[in-house]
C-alpha cells in the first residue's frame, strides 16, 4: 500500500515532527505578542499548521499557554481537524 509506504519515510516523520514543533512554538510566540500588545500572527496561519499536520504541536501549544482555548473554531476546529486527519489515513491505509 502506497500509503503505508509514505508514513513509514523517515522524510515524511521529521516533517511531522518538525511542523509540530514549530505549531507549538508559534503558538507560544502568538500568545507572548497577546501579551504584550505586539503585532499577531493570523488566526489563519495557526489553523493552517493543523491542516498541514501540526495538529499536536498546536494542541500542545493551546494546552500549555492557555491559548485560543475560549475561541470556539479552536477548541473544536483543532481536535476536529486532527480526528479527520487520522481517520484520513485510517482510510489510506
Amino acid at each position: 500500500p502506497v500509503m503505508r509506504a509514505i508514513l513509514d519515510q523517515p522524510l515524511f516523520l521529521a516533517y511531522l515532527a518538525v511542523i509540530n514543533v514549530a505549531a507549538f512554538f508559534i503558538y507560544a510566540y502568538d500568545k507572548y505578542c497577546a501579551i504584550h500588545n505586539k503585532w499577531r500572527i493570523p488566526e489563519k496561519v495557526l489553523l493552517l499548521l493543523v491542516v498541514f499536520g501540526g495538529g499536536m504541536g498546536a494542541f500542545g501549544g493551546m494546552k500549555r499557554f492557555r491559548h485560543k482555548t475560549q475561541h470556539i473554531k479552536f477548541r473544536f476546529g483543532v481536535p476536529l481537524i486532527m480526528l479527520l486527519q487520522v481517520a484520513g489515513l485510517i482510510y489510506l491505509k
